[in-house]
This record gives C-alpha cells, sequence and structure tokens, in this order.
C-alpha cells in the first residue's frame, strides 16, 4: 500500500512517516508541500521524491495520503484528494468551522473513499484498558469524567488565528471530548466554557476549563492548555478518570514512561516505553482501506470533537452556557 503525506507543517508527519516506514506491506512514496524549503528537507530525509503541488502526488499511483497542513487547508486539500480517488487520513482538528467539516465528509462518502480523524490518544493502551473496564461494566453507570490535555505552546502556525482556526482550546480539547464519546457513545449536548491567554503574550488563547453535559446526563470538565514550559520533561499530557456507580478509573495516555537521568543533554526526561499510539492510529487506517471496513474514527467523530470545541469559544466570548444542536 502506498502512501503519500500532503504538507509537512505539522510535526506529527515526522511521526508518521517513521510508522510508516516501519510497517509491513506498507511505503511512503511521495511528500508535497507548499513550502518548498520543508517539503525538500522532508523528502530527503525519507528519501522520497518531493513534489512541488498536491495536485502532483494525487497524479501518482498512491493509495492514501497524511494530511497534516495547517488547520485552515484541511477542507481543500481532503476535497482534493477524494476528487482524486484517495483514501484519507486527515490531521486533527478535522476543520476550522462545521461547514466545512460536513462539506468534507459528504464529498468522500461521493467518491467512496475513506476519511479518518487522526486522534491517535484512543491507541493508548491504558485509554483501551479503560475502554474495556467501561464496557465489561466494571464501573458500572458513568456517573461523570474530568480530563486533561496540558502541553507545551507549539509556536508557529499555531498561534496564528487565521491559520490554526484557534489555539489551545482547539487544539487540547478535540482529543479529550473524543475519547468520552467513544467511551460512551454518546455526545456532548451543553457547554460552558472559560477561555484566557496566561502563558504567552501572542493574541491566541493558550488555556480554558470548560463543563459538559452530555446527551446521556453524564456531567463532565475539561482542561486544555499550553502551560507546560519548555523545560518540561514530556510535551504535556491527556488523562482522564471515570467515576461510576460502582467505582472509579484513572488513565493517562502517556504515563507508560521511564525516568530517565543523565549526566549529559537533559538531566531529566521521560521515555516512553508503551505502545506507539500513532503506529496504532496507522496500522487500523491500514487495515479499514484494505479490508474496505468504516473507519474505527470517522470523519463524524472529527466533526463532533471539534464542534465542541468551536462552543467552547462561543461560550467564552458570551459567558453563557451553549447548547449544541
Amino acid at each position: 500500500m502506498k502512501f503519500g503525506i500532503m504538507s509537512f507543517a505539522h510535526m506529527h508527519a515526522y511521526s508518521y512517516a517513521d510508522c510508516l516506514n516501519q510497517m509491513p506491506g506498507v511505503h511512503l512514496s511521495g511528500i508535497s508541500d507548499d513550502d518548498p524549503a520543508r517539503g525538500e528537507e522532508a523528502a530527503r530525509k525519507y528519501d522520497v521524491p518531493y513534489y512541488e503541488s498536491d495536485g502532483a502526488l494525487l497524479a501518482t499511483d498512491v493509495d492514501a495520503v497524511i494530511i497534516c497542513s495547517e488547520n485552515v487547508r484541511h477542507k481543500e486539500m481532503v476535497l482534493q484528494a477524494a476528487e482524486a480517488n484517495k483514501h484519507i487520513l486527515c490531521e486533527k482538528p478535522i476543520a476550522t468551522s462545521t461547514d466545512d467539516a460536513w462539506e468534507m465528509i459528504e464529498a468522500c462518502k461521493k467518491a467512496g473513499v475513506k476519511l479518518m480523524t487522526a486522534f491517535p490518544v484512543r491507541y493508548s493502551t491504558p485509554i483501551q484498558k479503560l475502554k474495556t473496564y467501561v464496557e465489561e461494566g466494571h464501573l458500572g453507570t458513568i456517573l461523570s469524567m474530568r480530563t486533561t490535555n496540558r502541553g507545551q505552546n507549539p509556536g508557529g502556525w499555531f498561534i496564528e488565528t487565521e491559520k490554526s482556526g484557534g489555539g489551545a482550546v482547539l487544539d487540547h480539547t478535540v482529543h479529550m471530548i473524543d475519547i468520552m464519546r467513544w467511551l460512551m457513545n454518546s455526545d456532548v449536548s451543553k457547554v460552558y466554557a472559560e477561555v484566557d491567554t496566561l502563558f504567552t503574550d501572542k493574541p491566541i488563547d493558550d488555556c480554558g476549563l470548560m463543563t459538559l453535559a452530555f446527551e446521556n446526563g453524564v456531567l463532565a470538565s475539561h482542561d486544555p492548555s499550553w502551560s507546560k514550559n519548555p523545560a518540561y520533561p514530556t510535551w504535556g499530557d491527556a488523562t482522564i478518570e471515570v467515576v461510576g456507580t460502582k467505582g472509579r478509573a484513572y488513565a493517562d495516555a502517556f504515563g507508560e514512561t521511564l525516568h530517565f537521568y543523565s549526566s549529559k543533554d537533559e538531566a531529566y526526561r521521560h521515555v516512553l516505553f508503551g505502545k506507539d499510539m500513532d503506529y496504532g492510529l496507522l496500522e487500523d487506517f491500514v487495515k479499514c482501506v484494505k479490508e474496505d471496513l468504516e473507519p474505527s474514527v470517522t470523519g463524524l467523530d472529527g466533526l463532533r470533537a471539534m464542534e465542541v470545541a468551536l462552543a467552547a469559544y462561543e461560550s467564552g466570548r458570551s459567558h453563557q452556557e451553549i447548547t449544541i444542536r
């Protein structure tokens, strides 16, 4: 199965490329990027052709593409890839508006191609074990949840609203909304949020706190931020606490780490020894294409997670509870 990567603007592109090179029966065949220096550097690193335009890459015999561009470009690239009859793994957030996301979903449906949203946290071993505990009834009926996704400010285009569509509240909300929806098979119905800028002097949100009501009656909170400093030993966290009628469970998606001390370079850092979430995501995407299965993480899943983040912005501006749908 041949893959192309459309843009290396998002740092996850490098991890995805590394995973493709480790996967049997799969290989990276080409890279396109509207930034020639960035695209050519990535092409040299992975020893594959560089294409100056997305259209040139899509004209090749690749079976699927991974889109890792700036968020606002996801729509145009998904539509172009669908028209070229390529299966698509799109970096999160799927888009920056619900109208764009629906258009992307419909275009892929019409073209008969797979559209999968890149939510690798689903493939974390602790998160998957939590899913099993919930499904087997060990926690009883879920009453409430609390999640966090707090990381470092990525800088670059991420802090340019016209390219990213939003700051930490968009960037670090969608992952954990997806996990909560996945655990319960229920959507968020109401959002109240506070959104602020506390850690940077740039005019973009870098923290927030939201209270969520799900359609099944469960209440939850979520803490998204870019609050970790550059010296922090890992980029951030993705945690969830679930309280049920029979018990409580806590999972840390990045909890499988070694504490590494060295007299060279960084004195202390965390080293992940657990399952590579990105590899699990790509492995599942390849399986759904080869076996003609519905993606485990659909475009609709991406849309539902994104609309909660957008509702949080609306609530932050109005200081009112926002009802979704």
